[in-house]
């Protein structure tokens, strides 16, 4: 008889040794590797011949793949419309981000008599009275949402299948899961991955939509084989700062619709809350005639949002300046400190900068550079932009300032907010001008800025905005 093969495998990046060290040859992380044996593979007498799978027309369609909503626009936004029956979606984030809050509000609202839905909420970290006291706190007590507690998953696919046929099935979470096929820990490589894929198999036979909700590492990325992501139809990951109220729900893999839409939500004493207009919330606070802070709009997705970016410089203590970055790349700030002390003559070596992005929410788009670079040269001068400014641009190593997509949605949100002035990059086709003129009312002033010199006289001289 053949024995069984024995391999240590890392629990951060999935790869695998034949003997055990301290640390991972890989990815190089210590006290991570774990046990387990490989299935003894020396007999196929047993071994499943196979059957004949059937081969249809791309022009069938048997309606099965149609959006139906959650409940909650914000989540049904960034799943690309709705949940999709048969699918499956991970959801991602840190412990007590309020990730088990959403999924149970997911489910309380997709069960209700609105959309009537049958819903299934199977625990592997909670037990059903603590699931309850979350429901009594959130208000949800009176939803049809069935509860479950597990962590094998031979049981809860035994009991989805005796069940009448549900329509969503959250696992929280899928790391607590053990299945008998496999010799080794809950929360292991083998076991994340065998658990998700018979868990992914029934749900696609049986027709319901899976949610997963899945631990993080300390690296912020979803914790067990990478292959879990691919497995998955849809990838969302849930963050925010634990200090602040609002909550991004962001998606970074999605095969029915786009990955470039976030959801925005606030933490509240109720559960959370969705947050129909983002950028009135992240500027609420905004002051103006204040030196060293600027107004961005992003475009992440296909909602602008109105964003402040405040800069402090002060004098530094020490041979080497301080340089902190709250919600952006650092190393764009240095990119960007770089053009202005070369091209423009501005010189920042003597100062420690403090640059942060209010509301704890990351830019990662480079059409930020401009309103960095403006919040910058307005700490330095000590003069505050022009009230009712909002700036938007990439910015180049020879100084020059680069188009940026989406111009006239962000115009648009910027002036619907009531901000009057608008610093954009210079567009290279006139008719692309008279569009933005005719489009946005000429009571609003755009400054087209070809290169970072012009932003700085701008800025000098209290620019008059004309037409």
């Amino acid at each position: 008889m053949t024995k069984n093969k024995t391999i240590f495998v890392c629990q951060e990046c999935g790869s695998s040794q034949s003997k055990w060290s301290g640390q991972c040859d890989k990815c190089g992380t210590w006290n991570s590797l774990l046990e387990e044996t490989l299935p003894n593979r020396g007999s196929n007498d047993n071994s499943n011949p196979g059957k004949i799978i059937e081969l249809v027309s791309l022009k069938t369609n048997n309606g099965k793949s149609e959006k139906f909503s959650s409940g909650i626009d914000e989540f049904n936004r960034v799943c690309g419309g709705g949940l999709v029956a048969g699918s499956s979606l991970l959801i991602g984030g840190e412990p007590g981000i309020g990730k088990s809050t959403l999924l149970l509000q997911i489910l309380c609202n997709a069960s209700s008599s609105k959309l009537n839905l049958r819903c299934v909420y199977i625990s592997g970290e909670e037990s059903i009275d603590q699931i309850h006291m979350r429901g009594k706190r959130l208000n949800l007590l009176n939803s049809n949402v069935q509860l479950a507690n597990s962590t094998n998953v031979n049981d809860i696919k035994l009991t989805l299948e005796q069940l009448s046929p549900p329509n969503v099935v959250a696992i929280d979470s899928i790391q607590t899961l053990q299945s008998e096929k496999i010799n080794s820990a809950a929360g292991s490589v083998a076991q994340v991955r065998g658990a998700a894929q018979e868990l992914i198999q029934i749900a696609k036979e049986m027709g319901f939509t899976l949610i997963l909700v899945g631990h993080v590492t300390k690296e912020g990325t979803i914790a067990g084989p990478k292959i879990l992501e691919h497995m998955v139809d849809t990838v969302l990951y849930f963050d925010g700062d634990h200090n602040l109220q609002y909550r991004i729900l962001r998606a970074v893999k999605n095969r029915f619709g786009s990955i470039d839409e976030i959801g925005v939500f606030t933490m509240t004493a109720n559960g959370l809350a969705e947050v129909k207009n983002p950028s009135s919330f992240f500027i609420s606070n905004y002051k103006e005639g204040i030196s060293g802070t600027s107004i961005f709009v992003s475009s992440e997705s296909s909602r602008p949002m109105l964003l402040e970016i405040q800069v402090l410089i002060a004098n530094t203590e020490f041979g080497t300046p301080r340089r902190t970055v709250v919600g952006w790349d650092i190393n764009r700030l240095n990119m960007i400190l770089a053009v202005l002390e070369a091209r423009c003559k501005v010189s920042f070596s003597q100062y420690d900068i403090y640059l942060n992005v209010v509301g704890g929410l990351k830019i990662r788009e480079t059409a930020a550079d401009l309103a960095v670079a403006a919040a910058l040269i307005s700490s330095h001068l000590n003069k505050p932009i022009v009230p009712g400014t909002v700036i938007f641009g990439e910015i180049g190593l020879s100084g020059e300032i680069r188009q940026v997509n989406n111009n006239e949605s962000r115009l648009k949100e910027a002036f619907n907010l009531g901000f009057s002035n608008a610093l954009i990059p210079e567009l290279q086709n006139s008719s692309e001008k008279s569009k933005y003129h005719s489009q946005i009312k000429s009571k609003q002033n755009i400054v087209y800025i070809e290169s970072v010199d012009k932003l700085i006289h701008l800025i000098k001289t209290d620019f008059k905005v004309r037409e």
